[in-house]
């Protein structure tokens, strides 16, 4: 489970047996756990909320929106080095 980077008390990672799905991140607070939200990254560099499972709240869900983006060709090449793959399924 690489962990990306960290704002706040939250933590932007992926798990490591989700090859098989387009590129997304998970955000939770403390130990990553099967209740952290879900972000989906498009191949325009934003972002669409799969789910809010860890129930971040809209304020901060929206920063968080924003380091994502801003962070997207990082994400991308970790998600490349991570999975061992040259092309990134998006999910739109």
């Amino acid at each position: 489970m690489p962990s990306l980077f960290q704002i706040g008390g939250y933590k932007v990672f992926f798990w490591s047996n989700e090859s098989d799905e387009p590129i997304h991140v998970h955000i939770g607070r403390g130990r990553p756990n099967s209740h952290a939200t879900k972000i989906w990254i498009t191949s325009s560099g934003g972002c669409i909320v799969a789910n809010n499972n860890s129930k971040i709240p809209a304020n901060d869900l929206n920063k968080l929106l924003e380091v994502i983006s801003a962070q997207f060709f990082m994400i991308c090449d970790a998600w490349k080095k991570h999975f061992l793959i040259e092309n990134i399924k998006f999910y739109c």
